[in-house]
This record gives structure tokens, sequence and C-alpha cells, in this order.
């Protein structure tokens, strides 16, 4: 699923239809690598996003709005300085590679027009966005590249600006039967589908797949088990292809698997190979990729920012375990108190009976209806009353330690339970705002410190449950973290609404919001089950317990962590987590 050449010459193609005459408005850098900017051309209003995040590289038009550092990073002031305002007049695609380069003219520090570009590089991780002078020269660039880092090209401002180093291989569209034929003759030994790729640029392992599948051959064959017709074949399908993308022929798809569980491919050639599969069709490029990057991008970017309050909630728990582990072996060694208690008594009431240097008494068990003899280890350097004290005092010993053990279980699994509820909302976070939150309640809980603020502070977006509409039109509320949780049932829910949470499972908040109904429908109830199951630690699980009862039996006792809560006379349903159903009640984040 690489965004290929054939794929950016997609996107080139759209972006010329409609960028070319238009000016860049404003720019925006919302991540360390990736640039929005706005164009217009009279009433005509676009966005468009470059990304070179090391997974997800790529250049197309974008509707999603993100939210902007409170201070704008270097590179994007660079580009206000340089191009905002400029007029767009070429953009291109040069020999086939996965390079955009955006052609910007406007008017310079002393007023004379110059020409500008803003070039894209979607090269896995060393993907990079550049701004390029009219001499060549390297303004700067989103990720900057010293000798240090690598020694074959430097991406720094001041210098010439060259094109990724060659792997020598062809523009496929300026390529004719001869050359390709020639240079199948030279591949003899490799796979029909690793010779396309590898001879000619921009082509990915899965087109060269579909270009083999259209010429009638299976791409796992080799050059040299190909007759001269099945190679001319090979040419054809090749060629087909291409006058398709010289034409501006593409059809923008996703291809599903055929019960649509997962996701095989994306394309913009239509992938016959994977005829009896389920496509998605969109009208646009863009959209393709928008729908198809948007959540995994921002998942890739939550995960990053998400990544030490992850460690340190991981290392608690890890440590809770740990103590728990400790906690009970420290049961195990006291769980024969009674005996030394009993030996202790034994030792007592037969204390005369005891001859001197006696090692092993033999007394009768009392305390047992039969009346056992039981030998107890004596001391001999030691007298009666001194052995029966010793086994006293390691009664009396295990005694305090079995009381304070029970307090220090009961603080370790309440301490795990939170911190398990924590990284179950971590998982969940979907924007910024839910990790704030999180983040400031692990502030709140001695667990991470504050970081000290530099230069001024905006009021960040507060983070909202999210909210879905049951089948009967009923909304339902899902908390995103502990604090959300509480807020939720708490303040948020009257005392009619209905409560649910995953048994003895850490998970979110679930509310109901009956509105004055009377009688809850059961899909409903089901509906919102499934939500509880979903967004909590077993949402992997089958047969899952969801507890449900009428908020006004849910209390907080004092001093309880964040989300802790306790509840009565409440009812369990049982249910197994559907993604599907989950995201299509979804209304609103």
């Amino acid at each position: 699923m690489a965004l290929d050449g054939i794929t950016l010459s997609s996107i080139i193609k759209e972006l010329k239809d409609e960028l070319l005459g238009s000016r860049i408005d404003k720019i925006y850098q919302p991540l360390k690598d990736e640039i929005i900017f706005s164009v217009r051309n009279g009433k005509l209003a676009k966005r468009v996003l470059l990304s070179a995040n090391s997974n997800h590289p790529r250049i197309h038009f974008t509707e999603i709005q993100k939210e902007n550092p409170i201070t704008a990073p270097m590179f994007s002031m660079v580009l206000r300085k340089h191009i905002a305002g400029s007029r767009i007049v070429n953009i291109y695609q040069p020999d086939f590679e996965r390079i955009a380069v955006i052609e910007t003219e406007g008017l310079n520090e002393l007023g004379d027009m110059s020409i500008k570009k803003l070039i894209i590089e979607i090269m896995g991780k060393h993907s990079n966005i550049m701004l390029v002078d009219e001499n060549g020269k390297i303004l700067d660039s989103i990720k900057r590249v010293s000798h240090d880092t690598s020694s074959v090209r430097e991406v720094l401002p001041g210098k010439e600006y060259s094109f990724p180093p060659s792997q020598n291989k062809l523009n496929p569209l300026t390529t004719d039967e001869t050359t390709f034929l020639s240079k199948m003759e030279e591949k003899t030994g490799s796979k029909t589908t690793n010779f396309i790729y590898q001879t000619y640029t921009g082509i990915s392992p899965a087109a060269a797949s579909e270009i083999a599948f259209r010429g009638g051959i299976d791409g796992s064959r080799h050059i040299e088990e190909l007759s001269e017709e099945e190679r001319k074949n090979v040419y054809k399908a090749f060629k087909l292809t291409f006058d398709d993308v010289k034409n501006g022929n593409y059809y923008p798809q996703i291809i599903y698997s055929p019960d649509k569980s997962k996701i095989i491919d994306f394309s913009v050639i239509n992938m016959t190979q994977y005829s009896g599969y389920i496509t998605k069709e969109f009208e646009s490029v863009s959209q393709l990729l928008e729908d198809f990057y948007s959540e995994k991008d921002n998942a890739y970017h939550i995960a990053q920012k998400a990544h030490d309050m992850h460690r340190v909630v991981v290392s608690n728990i890890e440590r809770c375990v740990k103590k728990k582990e400790i906690q009970l072996k420290t049961r195990n060694d006291t769980k024969d108190m009674d005996i030394w208690r009993l030996k202790g008594e034994l030792i007592t009431a037969n204390i005369y009976a005891v001859e001197p240097e006696t090692k092993v008494l033999r007394a009768i068990n009392y305390y047992d209806e039969s009346m056992p003899v039981i030998e107890i280890a004596l001391d001999e350097n030691l007298t009666p009353a001194e052995n029966a004290q010793k086994y006293y005092n390691k009664y009396n010993k295990a005694k305090r330690t079995l009381a304070a053990l029970e307090i220090q279980e009961k603080q370790n699994d309440e301490e795990l339970l939170y911190l398990e509820s924590v990284l179950s909302a971590i998982e969940l976070c979907t924007e910024e705002a839910d990790l704030k939150d999180i983040r400031d309640e692990l502030i709140e809980q001695g667990f991470m410190k504050r970081k000290p603020q530099k230069g001024k502070t905006m009021r960040s977006k507060k983070s909202a449950p999210m909210h879905f509409v049951s089948s009967d039109g009923i909304d339902i509320y899902v908390g995103k973290s502990n604090t959300q949780n509480d807020e939720l049932t708490l303040k948020f829910a009257s005392s009619t609404n209905i409560w649910l949470h995953t048994k003895n499972t850490p998970g979110s908040h679930v509310i109901i919001d009956v509105n004055g109904l009377d009688n809850l429908p059961d899909n409903t109830l089901l509906e919102a089950a499934n939500l509880a199951a979903y967004y909590s630690k077993a949402k992997t699980g089958t047969n899952v317990a969801v507890d449900y009862a009428l908020k006004k039996n849910v209390k907080k006792p004092n001093g309880a962590k964040p989300g802790m809560v306790i509840y009565d006379h409440n009812y369990t349903v049982y249910i197994t987590p559907d993604e599907e159903k989950a995201k299509a009640m979804e209304l609103a984040k």
C-alpha cells in the first residue's frame, strides 16, 4: 500500500487541474513533519496537505481541520516569508519519481519577481519537504539532514538542491517495446514482477503484479520461463497501463477482502487481479488518501505524543505486578502462623513435662477433637518458656505482617486497576485534548511532573466524551479518560440515566440518556453494552460481562482515584464486542 509514482501522478493531475493560477493564502505546520497551506482563486478555496511522515508521506487536498501550535515552527515561518501570496505556476513530477514540485511566482525581498519551488520527496523514512529558491539553493527544509546523518546528500539551508541519488531506473512514460524487451533480456533470473518495479521508476510491487496479471502472466514466474509472445504481452499490458496514466485515466479505489474484514490495498489503477474482492471507489485520489490515511496518521501522531505517558503507566503497572508477587510470597510465608501459636500454647501447657535439652516435644493437641499427637521442634539451648515465647513471637510478627499486608494489597490492587484503566484510556485517545486530560490526571495523581511552560499559553480545546446515537434514536455517551468518566457519571448524567461498565475490567463509563423514557428499548441497551465492551480492556474478548444500573445507584467513595466508583442494584448483560457496530453509531467525537 505504498504511495508510488503512479498514485503521485494522479495527485499531480488533480492538483494541476485545481491549483494552477491560484495564490497561496495561509500556511500552517500543525505537526513537526506536516504542512498545510490554503489557496485562493477568486471564490475558490482549497487546502493542500504535505506530509513527510516516515510512515505515511503524501500530498493531496484535505478537508480535515487540525489544531495548530501556539508558536509557529521555523519552517512554516520561512514558507510564509517566501511564498505566502505567491501564485502557483506549475506542478510536476520529475522523471516519474516519487517527488512533487510546486513552482510559485512572487515578489522577493527586493520587489523583483522570482520563482520558488516547494518540493516534497515521498521516500519513506527519508521523506522531506524543502523550499528552494530560483538559483536552486535550499532556503529550508522540514527535516534538516547534516553530513553526520548522511554523507551522500546534505539537506541544509544554503546548500545546492539535488534530487535523491538515482537507482538507475527508467521512466515508464518514455520507454518503448525495444527497450522493454531488451531490459527483460538483461534481467533473466528475476521474477516478472520484480523486473517491472526494479527497472522502472514509480511502480510499486502491487502495481507491477497487476501489469503482469493484465498480460496473462503469473508475476512470480522468472523472465527466462516466458516465451517471446508472453514477454510481448507483458509489454502490451505495461503500455496500456501507462497510456491511461498519460491520458489521466485514473480509478481511485480501496480494495477490501471478500468479507470486508481488512483492507488489502489502495490504487488509482483498476486492480483486476483482485477479482471477487470488494472495492470502494472514490471521485478523487485526495478523497481516497484522506479516507485511508487520516485515521492511521492521527493514530501514529497520537501514539508519538502519548509515548512518555504510556512508558510511565506501563513501568508503574510493572512495579505493581512485582509488588503483588512479593505480597503473595509474604502471604504464603504467614500461612503457618496459627500453627506457631498452637505450638506455643502446647509448650506452655506441657511446660513442666519438658526435660532439659529436649529437642522435640511430643504433645497431644487438645484443640483437635481427635486429639492427635504432634511433634514440636525445640531449641535445646532455650528454656521451655523461652521456646514457647519464640513461637508466640513468630505468630505475633506474622499477625502484624498480615494486617499490614491486607492494607498494602488493597492499595496495590486499587492502584493497579487504576493504572490499567489509564492505559486503556490512552489507547482510546483520538485527539491531543484527550492526551492533555490524561496527562493532567497523571500529574495530579503524582505519577508525572508538570513541565514548565515557555512563553505565552493558550487555552486548549476541552476534550469531549464520544457521542453515539442508538438505532432507536437515543443518545449514548462514552468517556475517554478517568477524569472524563467522573464528569460524565457524576455531573452530566441525571439520576434516571442508565450507567454501564465492564464487570471487573478497566474501561469507559457509558451513559444512556433516557431523557424521560419509561421503558428503555432492548436494542439500545445492547448497543450501549457493546460500546462499553468495545471501549474497554476486553475489546477483543467474547461474552464480555457488562454491568448496568441506574445512575443514582452509582457512588464515588471518598478518596477514590479518578474513574473509580462503586454501585449496587445492578444487572449484567453478556456481549461480544463488535467494532463495526460501534463505529456505525458514532455521531461526533
